[in-house]
């Protein structure tokens, strides 16, 4: 968690494109959003490896969000089971749930159809508020943070100075990807 962090930190502060943090920023929801353990959530995160994103800011934003999937729950649970029941959508249903490897992914739960509809419909908002957020906290929080009082003695705890320093060093790395 703490790498994640780190790693994630270095990538808001690097000259990596602030579509590819908000790319895995999005993606995280998404998966925060998906109940893990079947082969839908599998496919997806194996997707995500072939796209240009912030893996640390997908795997903090999965970490950090997940656990309001519990909160949310009843109403992920009524969208699916709204999804679900549509009468349009029976019969490529029935024949996906006919197809050898496709109940596998388990499409049919109502947890998880309501948490990819609704992981779907807000990946579009989440990375447009993320790129924003992007620019400006790299824009006008950065410097100010940075130079804050309240951070240098922050950052001289023993634990944080490791990680200021991992955060330096790979935003020194991952400048020259961007």
């Amino acid at each position: 968690m703490i790498k994640a962090i780190a790693r994630a930190l270095a990538a808001l502060n690097s000259n990596q494109k602030r579509e590819q943090v908000a790319a895995g920023f999005a993606f995280g929801l998404l998966f925060a959003l998906l109940p893990a353990g079947n082969l839908l959530w599998l496919l997806l995160f194996i997707l995500t490896f072939f796209l240009k994103l912030n893996y640390a800011m997908q795997v903090l934003a999965a970490l950090l969000l997940s656990p309001f999937r519990a909160l949310l729950g009843g109403a992920l649970d009524a969208l699916g089971w709204a999804i679900l029941g549509l009468p349009f959508l029976q019969a490529p249903f029935t024949a996906l749930y006919n197809a050898p490897l496709a109940p596998l992914t388990r499409f049919n739960n109502s947890l998880v159809m309501g948490g990819l509809a609704a992981g779907l419909a807000l990946w579009l908002p989440a990375f447009l508020a993320m790129r924003s957020f992007v620019s400006l906290y790299r824009a006008k929080l950065a410097p100010r943070v940075a130079g804050s009082r309240l951070y240098k003695a922050f950052l001289k705890l023993p634990i944080l100075g490791s990680i200021a320093k991992a955060t330096s060093a790979l935003s020194g790395a991952a400048g020259g990807l961007g």
